[in-house]
């Protein structure tokens, strides 16, 4: 990266919003490595990113935000080291409507832990307004639980300006 660049890596499980956070950001179409799913995953959805997906937010003074979204399947964890290479902070997005969405949290912060320890976390949590059982409170019990000062949003991640104040949130404590 450049003086002047920045870069921020968007996990979590699959469909929980990493894609269409990023594609509602980008200045540039999204670069994607979608494909067609052929696990538990077609449950979710048709096609599943395998590799990362990309997109950048040009700001007024020429300084650009990378947004490197990563694949949600546990099998396609090597691809996390690399995207989070030279990365300035992670937003963990969670599904509420998991069947358990503490536990998901857990898993990525576990995952991503030393990556957190060394940069800083925000976390979004996704289709809230279409789950009648949130679990905030237990997401919130496994950050205090892991030691992360990490603050929660509940945000649309096809909304723009949810996502932006996401961003700019974990810039804010970085």
């Amino acid at each position: 990266m450049h003086i002047g660049e920045y870069k921020i890596v968007f996990t979590g499980l699959v469909g929980a919003g990493k894609t269409p956070a990023i594609t509602c950001l980008s200045d540039a179409p999204v670069v994607g490595t979608d494909v067609a799913a052929t696990d538990e995953t077609l449950n979710k959805k048709d096609l599943t990113t395998v590799a990362m997906d990309y997109g950048y937010i040009e700001l007024e003074d020429g300084e650009f935000i990378h947004l490197y979204g990563t694949p949600g399947q546990d099998r396609f964890n090597f691809m996390w080291d690399i995207l989070c290479q030279g990365g300035m902070g992670l937003i963990l997005l969670v599904d509420a409507t998991s069947p358990d969405p503490a536990s998901d949290c857990e898993f990525y912060l576990d995952a991503f832990d030393r990556f957190i320890q060394e940069t800083g976390a925000m976390i979004g949590i996704t289709r809230a307004d279409i789950s009648d059982n949130t679990k905030y409170e237990q997401v919130q019990d496994v950050i205090i639980e892991k030691g992360h000062p990490i603050p929660v949003l509940e945000i649309d991640a096809q909304n723009e300006d949810d996502v932006k104040n996401l961003v700019y949130a974990l810039m804010a404590v970085l």
